[in-house]
């Protein structure tokens, strides 16, 4: 794979770089590298060092990212590379965040005949960038987006949000849908645990809604550390009020990983968490437990069931086109 030149950084003196990439904002001398390790300086230049390599591949499910409400039942190739902005201590995929994995070459046309080949026996909508922080990638997730566009394929991100206006701007026609991990609501836990800075994962979140992007927004909560009432009605009320109550939000349970030891998130705040919620957006969902009432989508309006997930199994019954079967009301879902 030949060498690609990084986008979004400027040169200054002594050979230095300056990465305009993620608010980071990191200057790095020749034979350096930026904090998150992908981004280096090779004779006063930024490459991208992880363009066209990939630690991760796989034919997942559009309801594994999580996206809940962009093409229910339908699945997507899913790819990855090594390099994140943030060093969470409980990273579910630190290995390959942090390039201690195996990788493959690929190219963008390649992977969009891989996904066209999958599509003569699954209903394959397209590509989700994701595993690490795929806008650590971000000059092979461009230039794939854009092919796939091509070819009539749909884009998917997930995401930390954590990435400059510009760089977000540049790429967010070529994206469909995107689900953001704001791994938490105070200052303190994303400096302390997350290692960055929330701000601008909101404002990633606000932007891309703004540009006609599908958006849904996923929190991993771990006990004591972001779980509590207040952060959690801080957090919903942003949803609220910036994306609307019918932007989908997904609960997610911990697991200890990594650095982090604390013990799984306990099933009742997770349901607590999912109740709280419920009482101002439309559609909350628990990740990481296995199948439940919590996995389906419901009419905001009746109640009624419209859509039932158990395990791999999408069943859109409840559903005539958008509306729901019963009431009639409109559910905000991309099918």
């Amino acid at each position: 794979m030949a060498v690609k030149e990084g986008l979004w950084y400027e040169k200054k003196e002594d050979k230095r770089v300056y990465c305009l990439l993620c608010p980071h904002g990191c200057t790095f001398g020749p034979d350096k590298s930026g904090k998150r390790i992908v981004r280096k300086n090779i004779d006063g230049k930024l490459i991208a060092s992880n363009y066209g390599k990939a630690g991760a591949q796989a034919l997942d499910p559009i309801e594994k990212k999580p996206l809940y409400h962009f093409y229910p039942g339908s699945f997507v190739l899913s790819v990855g590379a090594r390099g994140c902005n943030f060093k969470c201590e409980f990273c579910q995929n630190w290995q390959l965040a942090q390039g201690n994995h195996k990788e493959h070459d690929i190219t963008p046309l390649g992977l969009v005949s891989t996904v066209e080949r999958y599509g003569q026996y699954y209903n394959v909508i397209g590509l989700a960038y994701t595993y690490s922080e795929p806008f650590m990638w971000y000059e092979f997730v461009f230039d794939c987006a854009r092919t796939a566009r091509q070819a009539k394929l749909k884009n998917t991100v997930v995401t930390n949000g954590f990435i400059n206006p510009g760089p977000l701007e540049e790429i967010l026609p070529y994206i469909d849908a995107v689900n953001i991990d704001v791994k938490g609501f105070t200052g303190e836990f994303y400096r302390e645990v997350v290692h960055g800075a929330y701000g601008p994962v909101l404002q990633t979140a606000d932007t891309a809604k703004k540009r006609g992007c599908h958006v849904e927004i996923t929190t991993l909560l771990i006990p004591g550390l972001n779980d509590s009432e207040q952060e959690l009605e801080r957090l919903v009320g942003w949803i609220e009020n910036t994306l609307g109550k019918d932007t989908p939000l997904h609960f997610s349970r911990y697991y200890p990983n990594h650095r982090m030891q604390v013990e799984p998130t306990p099933l009742e705040t997770l349901f607590r968490a999912r109740e709280l919620a419920g009482e101002r957006l439309h559609y909350v969902y628990l990740g990481n437990i296995g199948p439940t009432e919590a996995s389906h989508t419901y009419c905001p309006e009746c109640g009624s069931r419209v859509i039932t997930r158990s395990g791999d199994a999408v069943d859109l019954n409840g559903l005539v086109e958008n509306d729901c079967r019963s009431c009639g009301r409109h559910i905000e879902v991309v099918i």
